[in-house]
């Protein structure tokens, strides 16, 4: 997932894993220049009005309410943090009580500048464009912050700053003079291919914005978008309070059987964390399980008592769904807000509105998605029947359930490929990972990668911070922020912008602001002594994540508002994500790392390719379990020097066994029509019920859910199934009627993967020849040029679906 923060933009929202922090979320919609902004009474000119009231402060002092001006830029602690000109965040310092007065203060500086434009602007780009990302910089900087922190370290009190602080979301009155800009026809002629998609991105993000609509119409839609973020807000809070609301001590050892010494050790440490037990440990307990994804995943996979799968299948797949943190309102109100909007645009529907923005058209997306859906079905049907019959062999008498098919199918993978996920972790050392996937960068983009820990401040002792180097010279800089704290950080995995890489807003000692990022995950943290020993999922993940911020920070574009992801039209910006996948199982790399923890021996290959042909699953888990950043795996974990190079074991630095390299690699494929299923129906029910679902007409969205999921899924659907009612990406994200962009993306990614396989993966000079044009074309030109003029650059045509298909052993069961 990634979560972009445009300088057009009060602040962008972007792919991702997990669910995006809803305070901002929706404010972060589109590429409109500093969204933010009512109409002030007495004048009709245009503001900025924060909606706030009091909020205590850690030191007993109390905010100011928004309809009071604050009397100075300084807390009682001091000056206010959010305010300093910095240039690394000063995350260490920013309190809830710093909120409130420092965006309105940030605020009226910025109307300030914002009445001057108005009065002054001249279409040019020098007298628009420039100022206008100069002004949205300032917001997008401060409010990037305090947005980041709600994913990261929320609380009580800077959960309520955020939800009253936000600002509204109203366009500014520009969007004649950027019309002017483009009918002179000598500027127009004048400006790079780089400002003339800028220009164009603007006017395509003020007409569908809203900005011709007039008198009741105007005032109507600038409701709707207003109710929309309060109502993002809300589902995203009820996910995540719903989320921390279960917990499921275990006390009786026969209780916790078959889960495995990762998976008691961390229950463990949460039951003395949460619970007080004190003396709790991973071989005696007690035991405490969340619906947390490090938690509930390794209980639907390892544990035997059924009763405590069923337990927790239940509470996970009805998150968010009952009493106060009932979603199922907000999403018949939120489909009926989005419909109206539509309208109000001129489009029959919503879908049709998104598609606007959008490579695909809705029609395209659903020809993608059937062509998917008709070439998988019947190997998800066959998936189903061999999990069936193994489940009766090894001693389920009942009939199988939804709660059973992660557990045998992960026993069936065993079987098969005799790997478990507990034999991977010692291989994949969270140090060990990154050394590899930090050469891998070097090969294929000719960027160093170095620690520069102490150079910015942090939000958590964990975080990590790195530079870019290319050429000896730095490039960017970002954080990584590793593991699970499921008290005040929410789940999944993303990427965020801090600062995108500009010219405008260049250092004096620099010709060009260098990009900033994050990388925010959430795997195992160190346990008793240990690394973080991860998941082969959590290795995918990392790489997802790093596609995603090299692109960010690989930019050559020195525009900021088409610079890295900006611009990057949605269902195009997973591509370098899901590409990255693909080169955790490139043999070389993976073979020059891959090493024991322990006793210092290499990752066998008969266990690479069992795991390899076992890839739909990711080392068993089912990904569609996750209510949180269901991503597609890509392709890019796939290869085997990539995997070596960093799958090592931690303490002796021992390679990873040949052998299990092979089991590794053959498990790539296992389940992958099921996994190709399932994320079909999740592309398909978001076009449904944004296309053809009409609210209040007696049918629910569960219904319509369950009767689309009698032609994706090949299993009868469970009747108390309310995913929706935690499916954050369409509903508190930026993926309403986007979903699909995952899938969209994939077919590009795994396309483009193809390209360094038909140049041999044996070939290094091939494989840097081939990385270099995608560096030069995917990663430097970002949102500068069309998305699909740049695939067609790098890969010579248009993307095809073969790849994919044949990645995924698909090709042979249509």
């Amino acid at each position: 997932m990634l979560v972009s923060r445009s300088c057009t933009s009060l602040l962008r929202s972007s792919l991702r894993r997990g669910a995006q922090p809803a305070a901002f979320a929706t404010a972060a919609r589109s590429r409109r220049s500093l969204q933010a902004y009512v109409p002030k009474p007495e004048s009709g000119s245009f503001f900025l009005r924060p909606l706030a009231s009091q909020v205590p402060c850690p030191l007993g002092r109390t905010m100011a309410s928004a309809t009071e001006a604050p009397a100075s830029n300084t807390t009682s602690s001091g000056a206010n943090p959010l305010l300093e000109d910095w240039t690394f965040p000063p995350y260490d310092r920013v309190e809830a009580c710093h909120v409130v007065p420092g965006i309105m203060s940030l605020l009226s500086s910025l109307n300030e500048e914002i009445d001057s434009l108005e009065k002054n602007v001249t279409p040019t780009w020098e007298g628009l464009v420039n100022p206008l990302e100069m002004i949205s910089d300032k917001l997008q900087r401060t409010w990037g912050i305090v947005g980041h922190l709600k994913g990261v370290k929320d609380s009580e009190e800077l959960r309520k700053v955020v939800e009253e602080s936000q600002p509204e979301i109203v366009k500014l009155p520009l969007y004649e003079a950027f019309k002017a800009l483009k009918e002179d026809a000598s500027q127009w002629e004048a400006m790079t291919g780089a400002q003339k998609r800028a220009v164009d991105l603007e006017l395509r993000g003020f007409e569908l914005g809203g900005v011709a609509l007039e008198g009741e119409a105007k005032e109507k839609y600038n409701a709707i978008q207003q109710e929309l973020s309060v109502l993002s807000t809300k589902f995203s809070n009820n996910v995540l309070d719903s989320t921390k609301a279960f917990k499921r001590l275990v006390t009786a050892k026969e209780d916790a059987d078959g889960l495995p010494a990762s998976a008691l050790g961390l229950a463990a440490q949460q039951a003395q964390k949460e619970v007080g037990h004190e003396g709790a440990t991973a071989e005696e307990g007690p035991w405490l399980f969340t619906l947390d994804f490090p938690s509930y995943q390794p209980v639907m996979m390892h544990a035997k008592n059924r009763g405590l799968r069923e337990e927790m299948y239940r509470a996970f797949a009805s998150r968010a769904s009952t009493g106060e943190q009932d979603n199922a309102p907000i999403i018949e109100k939120v489909l009926t807000l989005k419909q109206e909007k539509a309208k109000l645009l001129g489009f029959p529907n919503f879908a049709e509105l998104s598609m606007a923005s959008k490579m695909a058209t809705l029609e395209t997306a659903e020809s993608l998605l059937e062509e998917l859906r008709s070439k998988s079905f019947a190997a998800a049907e066959q998936d189903l029947k061999e999990v069936t019959a193994f489940a009766a062999k090894h001693g389920l008498a009942e009939e199988l359930k939804w709660w059973d098919i992660s557990f045998y199918a992960e026993r069936l993978r065993e079987d098969k490929y005799s790997i478990n996920e507990e034999e991977l972790r010692p291989y994949f050392s969270l140090p060990n990972v990154l050394d590899g996937l930090f050469m891998l960068a070097k090969r294929l983009f000719d960027v160093d990668i170095v620690a520069v820990d102490g150079m910015s401040p942090v939000w958590n002792d964990d975080v990590r911070f790195f530079q870019v180097q290319k050429g000896g010279k730095p490039k960017a800089y970002f954080y990584l922020d590793p593991y699970s704290r499921p008290a005040e950080k929410r789940g999944g995995a993303w990427m965020a912008e801090v600062v995108g890489q500009s010219k405008l807003m260049s250092p004096a000692d620099l010709p060009v602001r260098l990009p900033v990022a994050q990388m925010v995950c959430n795997q195992v943290p160190p346990i008793g002594g240990k690394p973080s020993l991860m998941t082969f999922r959590e290795v995918e993940t990392l790489f997802h994540e790093f596609g995603h911020a090299m692109q960010h920070m690989c930019t050559e574009v020195e525009e900021g508002l088409v610079s890295g992801i900006r611009g990057v039209e949605w269902d195009a910006v997973e591509l370098p994500s899901q590409f990255m996948e693909n080169w955790a199982y490139d043999e070389k790399t993976l073979y020059s790392f891959a090493k024991h923890y322990e006793s210092d021996e290499p990752l066998p290959k008969d266990l690479f390719h069992k795991l390899k042909a076992g890839k739909g699953v990711c080392v068993g888990r089912e990904r569609w379990e996750s209510g949180m950043g269901i991503d597609e795996a890509g392709e890019g974990m796939w290869d085997k020097r990539a995997l070596l190079s960093f799958a090592k074991r931690y303490e002796f630095g021992e390679s990873f066994p040949e052998d299990l390299f092979h089991k590794l690699k053959a498990a790539k494929t296992f389940r992958s029509g099921s996994m190709m299923m399932r994320q079909v129906h999740f592309s398909c029910i978001d076009l449904e019920l944004h296309s053809r679902y009409t609210p209040g007409q007696g049918e629910s969205v569960f219904d319509r859910d369950q009767a689309l999921a009698a032609k994706t899924q090949a299993m009868p659907p469970f009747p108390e199934d309310r995913f929706l009612c935690s499916f954050s990406h369409i509903f508190a994200g930026g993926y309403s009627a986007g979903y699909f962009s995952y899938k969209w993306a994939e077919v590009l990614s795994a396309d483009a993967f193809a390209a360094f396989e038909e140049a041999g993966l044996d070939d290094e000079d091939a494989v840097k020849t081939t990385g270099a044009r995608f560096r030069d074309t995917v990663l430097a030109l970002g949102g500068s040029v069309a998305p699909a003029e740049v695939f067609k650059q790098f890969r010579g045509r248009e993307p095809s679906t073969e790849a994919l298909l044949k990645h995924n052993d698909l090709l042979v069961a249509a």
